[in-house]
């Protein structure tokens, strides 16, 4: 189980960084204006928006990487805070701008955070695992 969770979280890190792609560099080209189904001038008009979101995508894209790559009680720590903070911006997107937000961003992270909670790769994990 505990690589279930590494893939999840794996998959949510790689989700994330696809949105700084699409949202940074895409946002007024034909891939981004039919992921997010936007006018070319709203998108144009918006694009400097579009690319700090973006930015925000690709620090939680960076912090989940980070957690991985660490490993042990301080990468599972991050781990947990990044993906709460995938579950709470993909609510709050849900909430205000569109429900399916919830389900492309929130959900996949839900079950990475109660995998990665509940299956920690940590030293004392293994210990535990012992007795």
């Amino acid at each position: 189980m505990i690589l279930t969770a590494k893939i999840f979280t794996a998959l949510v890190a790689l989700l994330h960084f696809f949105f700084l792609i699409l949202e940074m560099f895409h946002w007024d080209r034909p891939l981004g204006l039919k992921v997010f189904g936007h006018k070319l001038e709203a998108a144009r008009s918006s694009k400097v928006l579009a690319a700090n979101q973006g930015l925000y995508n690709g620090f939680l894209s960076a912090g989940l990487i980070y957690g991985l790559y660490k490993g042990g009680q301080i990468g599972h720590q991050f781990q947990i805070f990044f993906l709460i903070c995938v579950v709470v911006a993909g609510i709050y997107g849900a909430l205000t701008a569109s429900r399916k937000i919830f389900f492309i961003q929130s959900l996949p992270a839900l079950i990475a955070l109660v995998l990665t909670y509940y299956y920690p790769d940590t030293v004392a994990s293994h210990i535990k695992s012992f007795f």
